[in-house]
């Protein structure tokens, strides 16, 4: 049954929240477990809905996966001889499955992934992956719908430049050069915490890498892994969402389980959007004073710059806020389906190719919505709280992918959020 979230404005959220494993990494390395016979157990694990459509693409793959997710734990047997094979189904509820592709080059010599068709915040194709893979001597093709990698001989090192540097691509070439003869120099890599999160998984497995987390990544290859116990880096978007949550409802949030090194371009702009940043004990803390927030300009950039993830976010605590700015989407061409959701709740905004102009409102007005991702539903919740009256935010769904139990957390913070059904003949 589909269902919505009902939320009632007029709370300023207050209280701590946790959050666990990232999303972003922890699906990877699940991926990453695949280039080890034996049992892999991963801890800080999500309890979202996504590390069950990767648990059961493993289980396709001839794995056999235990999840737990109340204890946050995930163990895979991967036995000696696995599949090849991502099938639609799976790649097109879950785009991040495509990160099997290298693990399965380099442990099978083959892979067939499906081709992910369109996704709702912008085309992500895949050829910086398949061109990776290219270089380290794989034949890559599209037939049927299938990304089809082949090296039946193996893969052997290379000097490797990204285009651009994509999260994807970097998982996907590290991955495969683990295993490959010889060395691999990734230039222009992604430096995402999450990329240094796998990397750190795979030297404990007995990968030879250096430089994960800089531009310049080095793999030796080895022969074999080894499987290991690896707990997940925190989920810094989910620490970001809270962040801005606490400013734009003028609350005091302090966010329990986060890193804020892996947010610093963020947390400068909840500074500048006038609340204070102070880390504790436990995470970092927010505390907007009680106060509107002023506006400020944003322009996503690939980490460390600021995450396209939390893009919707700035876009919600700018409609509330004091003054006007300017947002600029580098990234992802059609994240601004945020923007016309919130312009149903009074919001002002005007588009203009990349940059969106929003000018602060002082309350934002309740009414029915739909979440087109993960990370818009999320921050259109946030938007119903400083609007007036009752907001609902259909594709519940989309919000379960990225956040777990996440009307009970804006419970915990004294927010009117709860899940209902969906009873739109439509959908």
């Amino acid at each position: 049954m589909a269902e919505r979230f009902r939320v009632v404005g007029g709370t300023a959220l207050r209280g701590e929240v946790a959050v666990w494993g990232a999303k972003n990494s922890a699906l990877k390395l699940m991926a990453v477990a695949l280039l080890a016979v034996g049992r892999t157990r991963l801890t800080n694990v999500p309890a979202i809905l996504d590390v069950t459509i990767m648990a059961e693409l493993l289980r396709r793959l001839g794995c056999t996966v235990d999840y737990d997710a109340p204890s946050g734990v995930v163990e895979i047997d991967v036995p000696e001889k696995i599949g090849h094979r991502a099938d639609y189904d799976l790649v097109r509820a879950l785009r991040a499955s495509t990160a099997v592709l290298g693990p399965l080059v380099a442990r099978t010599g083959s892979a067939d992934v499906a081709v992910p068709g369109g996704d709702a915040i912008g085309s992500r194709g895949l050829d910086l992956h398949a061109a990776g893979l290219e270089a380290l001597g794989a034949s890559v093709h599209v037939t049927h719908g299938f990304l089809v990698a082949e090296a039946p001989r193996g893969l052997d090192g290379a000097e490797i430049r990204l285009d651009f540097p994509s999260v994807g691509a970097t998982e996907n070439v590290l991955t495969a050069a683990v295993l490959a003869r010889g060395t691999t120099r990734l230039e222009n890599a992604a430096r995402e915490p999450e990329i240094a999160d796998i990397a750190a998984m795979l030297t404990s497995m007995g990968a030879q890498i250096s430089g994960a987390g800089t531009s310049v990544i080095e793999v030796h290859g080895v022969d074999s892994l080894t499987a290991i116990e690896h707990a997940v880096v925190p989920d810094r978007i989910a620490a970001g969402t809270w962040a801005f949550a606490a400013s734009a409802t003028r609350g005091d949030v302090e966010v329990v389980g986060a890193n804020s090194d892996h947010l610093v371009a963020a947390l400068e702009l909840v500074e500048a959007s006038g609340a204070t940043v102070t880390d504790t004990p436990r995470g970092f803390r927010v505390d907007s004073g009680g106060r509107r927030p002023r506006a400020f300009d944003v322009a996503t950039l690939p980490y460390p710059g600021f995450p396209t993830d939390l893009q919707p976010f700035a876009l919600a605590c700018n409609a509330v806020a004091e003054g006007s700015a300017m947002i600029t989407e580098n990234l992802f061409e059609a994240r601004f389906r945020t923007v016309q959701e919130l312009n149903r709740l009074g919001a002002e905004t005007r588009i203009d190719g990349h940059h969106v102009m929003v000018h602060g409102v002082e309350r934002l007005s309740g009414a029915p919505v739909e979440a087109s991702d993960i990370r818009a539903g999320a921050a259109l919740v946030i938007a119903g709280l400083v609007a007036d009256g009752v907001t609902t935010v259909s594709g519940a769904q989309h919000i379960d992918r990225g956040y777990a139990g996440f009307a009970e957390s804006m419970q915990g913070l004294g927010a009117d959020v709860t899940r209902e059904p969906d009873d739109d003949p439509f959908l």
